[in-house]
């Protein structure tokens, strides 16, 4: 098994072949240029509330989701080989600003109409490459999309989620004082893993065993915590875990929890549900040219969380539940 250098250093390798190289080095010219150029975003930082009163710099991290990266034709507004430049404009802006780490939020990679099984792989390969020019941490969520046509475990053999095991689809992590929760609702109502497309989209759901994880793993933490995820836990309904008020009660009962931080429905939303804040990111993938991106940059706060978003990304503070643990 790699380490997490060796994968990121294997996947940019394979960049410079069929799949990659071109494109990765328009990318990021682009990318970076573009990134110059675009500074018309509302920033939000803890100077909004309150300041940190001399305490240590505070936790910054990037989001981003739903690349639904493939070399493809557009499907509705659905641009997928676009995502390839957004993807690199949002790490670029992530390298520029130094944040702690990158997380996205699923659906990383698509599929050709029908699937072939290597041109998947190979496009999960390519932006995976685009994504390792983060210099720093990097997370993954699974989505529903990259199971469509391969496994979790193919998925996963794939991306570097830094210090994680590569069998793991849901896991924790802590950087400064942050303790991160990846979770993973893939599985269907019998509790099977998706499978290479074997699985409803609208049947997702975090079965007990991971329930139990989580229950064992918040306990376990003094810090506070931040949930990252593909399908939503706010509401019911086609884009929501089926047991999202189950999952909701253990992370209310931590009193720790101060967001959970969601893709999957492409336009976007805020939810405010019994002091957690759920905020689901505008898609990656959703319209034509840079001004349709969509990313942002999440700092820790004395009083909670500033979220900065970028492009159609949409600024937002997201203030603490008085239960959870401070900064």
């Amino acid at each position: 098994m790699m380490n997490g250098e060796s994968l990121k250093q294997d996947a940019n390798d394979r960049a410079a072949g069929e799949h990659g190289w071109v494109i990765d080095r328009r990318v990021f010219l682009r990318s970076t240029a573009s990134v110059l150029a675009s500074s018309a975003v509302l920033s939000l930082s803890c100077a909004r509330q309150g300041g940190l009163s001399g305490r240590r710099t505070p936790v910054r991290f990037g989001i981003v989701t739903d690349c639904h990266y493939a070399d493809a034709d557009p499907a509705g507004m659905r641009i997928y080989r676009e995502s390839l430049d957004k993807l690199g404009e949002c790490v670029a802006r992530m390298n520029a600003e130094k944040v702690d780490f990158l997380v996205e939020l699923g659906d990383f990679k698509d599929q050709d109409r029908p699937p072939v099984e290597r041109d998947t792989l190979a496009y999960l390969e390519t932006v995976e490459a685009v994504f390792q020019r983060f210099e720093g941490r990097t997370y993954h969520v699974l989505g529903n999309h990259d199971v469509d046509s391969i496994s979790k475990p193919q998925f996963l053999q794939r991306v570097t989620n830094t210090g994680i095991a590569a069998e793991r689809s849901y896991y924790s992590f802590d950087v400064n004082g942050l303790h991160g929760v990846v979770l993973d609702p893939n599985y269907r109502t019998d509790g099977a893993d998706y499978d290479h497309g074997n699985f409803d989209w609208t049947d997702a759901n975090i079965p007990p065993h991971e329930l139990e994880w989580l229950r064992e793993d918040l306990n376990a933490t003094p810090n506070p915590v931040v949930v990252f995820m593909h399908q939503l836990l706010d509401g019911t309904g086609a884009v929501y875990v089926k047991n999202a008020a189950d999952v909701r009660t253990v992370l209310e009962a931590s009193g720790k929890v101060l967001a959970v931080f969601q893709g999957h429905h492409h336009a976007g939303s805020h939810n405010l549900i019994n002091g957690i804040h759920y905020y689901t990111l505008i898609a990656t993938v959703e319209g034509q040219g840079e001004d349709n991106n969509s990313y942002g940059i999440v700092e820790l706060c004395p009083n909670g969380l500033a979220v900065t978003g970028y492009r159609k990304a949409v600024s937002r503070e997201l203030i603490r539940n008085q239960k959870a643990p401070s900064v």
